[in-house]
């Protein structure tokens, strides 16, 4: 039996993911995906599983092969005023209406939501499911579409801030990424409500 399985093959479902949550700079993305019912690719897995190559490819087919999929970003400014929880809810709710612009005929049963905390979207039943990248295809399938929008974001936004590295650390907590910012300071990209350390540096950018 495979790990990753479809939720319910009866009703429609849609699979929802954030990426960057736990990043120092950059939005937080979120993607929504719902799957043909009898969709299936056994390479489909947690995006954090995967490498950088798969995650492309798979993204790829995604696109091509779901009924619909919608990307939500919210930026750092946005995350700063109303928190990194209800900034990912936000990128969420975004992804899923612009997929709900997209049906014209298919209408949402049930959203899969990755992770415990959610708020409802509209009068649509949600599920909250912990780790559920790791158990439900259309959940990992948002996973690897939302990590794969904001990797590439990361790499347009490291053009401007060579120095943080962000091209490959996205944004998260390295120990050179942490070294850039005590050398040169935050840049405008990153969350200055966050605790980056016990100071919090000047603004340089």
């Amino acid at each position: 039996m495979p790990k990753i399985k479809h939720y319910d093959t009866k009703k429609s479902i849609c699979g929802c993911d954030e990426a960057g949550r736990g990043a120092l700079a950059g939005p937080v993305v979120a993607a929504a995906v719902i799957l043909p019912k009898v969709f299936w690719h056994d390479k489909i897995n947690d995006s954090k599983k995967m490498s950088q190559k798969n995650r492309e490819i798979l993204s790829d087919i995604i696109k091509k092969n779901s009924l619909a999929w919608g990307i939500g970003v919210v930026n750092m400014n946005t995350i700063d005023k109303i928190n990194i929880l209800n900034a990912s809810i936000k990128a969420m709710h975004l992804a899923i209406n612009m997929i709900e612009k997209k049906l014209k005929t298919e209408k949402i049963d049930i959203l899969l939501i990755d992770g415990n905390r959610f708020k409802q979207y509209k009068k649509i039943e949600h599920k909250c499911i912990i780790k559920g990248d790791g158990k439900y295809l259309s959940i990992a399938a948002a996973s690897i579409l939302a990590k794969t929008y904001r990797d590439d974001l990361m790499k347009n936004l490291h053009k401007n801030t060579p120095i943080y590295n962000w091209s490959n650390n996205k944004g998260y907590p390295t120990r050179k990424h942490k070294e850039a910012i005590k050398n040169h300071g935050i840049s405008k990209y990153h969350r200055k409500s966050f605790k980056l350390f016990e100071k919090q540096y000047i603004l340089k950018f």
